[in-house]
């Protein structure tokens, strides 16, 4: 079984998968932050991915810089294949650790 993945690393894949053809740097921290629901410090982002692309999980190209940009180039991200199955192994190995667990109602 190859290395699962940890929340955070799911989060950050995923967070690229819902923005497509969107997918840089700020857009996916935003991303992430929502999914989350909570404050994410844009280093932590960077670093995991940097670290998903050293693992083969997703690629990236670095496009032109606009105007708007005032010149500054954008990295975009995109999952690769190992990234989807990752995930697909990620989703699988979580549904057999919940099945049959029933969480108890929260005490009032």
């Amino acid at each position: 079984m190859a290395d699962l993945l940890g929340t955070f690393e799911q989060a950050v894949l995923l967070a690229i998968l819902r923005l497509g053809d969107g997918a840089y740097g700020r857009a996916i921290l935003q991303q992430v932050q929502g999914l989350l629901a909570r404050s994410v410090v844009a280093g932590a982002v960077y670093t995991t991915l940097d670290r998903l692309e050293q693992r083969g999980l997703i690629n990236s190209k670095l496009e032109q810089g606009t105007a708007i940009r005032g010149g500054r180039a954008r990295r975009y991200y995109v999952v690769a294949a190992a990234g989807n199955r990752a995930l697909a192994e990620a989703q699988k190995t979580l549904a057999k650790m919940w099945q049959g667990v029933k969480v108890p109602a929260a005490v009032k």
